[in-house]
């Protein structure tokens, strides 16, 4: 049946107790893994075609893309980047034309964010909708905010939204990003409405279960 998603099952009912010494290394010890070129190649391209003409709102791990085609047009004074790295899910049906604001890339975001960094770009908004919570208390370095490109993110600035079906990964974000730059916002459930931004919003709210977001904004951090 659809609405019949589990909700994340995880021994660790609280934020990792290492949370805090992984993210003040990853913040004292820059990434520097090499770039791969086709994430180069896509990211030269995507900055070709914004050309800084416009806000820019980048659509992170974006899947299908349905997240990314609602939010240009909810913002349609604004430049919006989806972002999978893959071909698969981006390619697959979309429910109506791509809005001339939206622009589909795949890549790593591993790479992906640091380029932007590198690039000097700062966005006006960032939305990581329902990451893999990677709910083992040993995948914590698999978590974005325990992850050695964290920084990058926070770097990136604007108004950084994340939702997730598991509150403790948000729980997580905020108190990383309050280590990291200071800033932080207040984790609060969220009710997804008639018009759920992505196909796993949609199925989880359909299951019945309780979602959860933060909404931090970065600004120039």
């Amino acid at each position: 049946m659809y609405a019949n998603s589990r909700e994340v099952n995880s021994v660790q009912t609280g934020p990792h107790e290492k949370l805090g010494e992984l993210v003040r290394r990853h913040r004292e010890h820059a990434f520097r893994k090499p770039y791969a070129p086709w994430n180069v190649e896509a990211f030269e391209a995507a900055m070709r075609a914004w050309n800084r003409r416009a806000p820019l709102l980048l659509d992170s791990a974006c899947g299908v893309g349905w997240s990314s085609l609602q939010l240009a047009r909810q913002y349609p004074d604004h430049f919006v980047i989806g972002v999978d790295q893959s071909e698969d899910r981006l390619e697959r049906g979309k429910p109506g034309e791509a809005p001339e604001n939206l622009l589909f890339v795949r890549a790593d975001l591993v790479d992906f964010w640091r380029l932007l960094v590198d690039a000097k770009v700062k966005l006006a908004r960032h939305y990581i909708l329902y990451p893999n919570p990677w709910p083992k208390i040993g995948h914590l370095t698999r978590r974005w905010h325990g992850h050695p490109v964290f920084p990058a993110i926070s770097a990136l600035g604007g108004v950084l939204e994340c939702r997730s079906n598991w509150r403790t990964y948000v729980e997580e974000l905020a108190q990383a990003l309050q280590l990291l730059c200071g800033k932080t916002g207040a984790v609060e459930e969220w009710v997804a409405g008639d018009e759920p931004l992505t196909a796993f919003e949609r199925k989880y709210r359909d299951s019945g279960q309780a979602l959860y977001r933060i909404v931090v904004d970065l600004g120039d951090a």
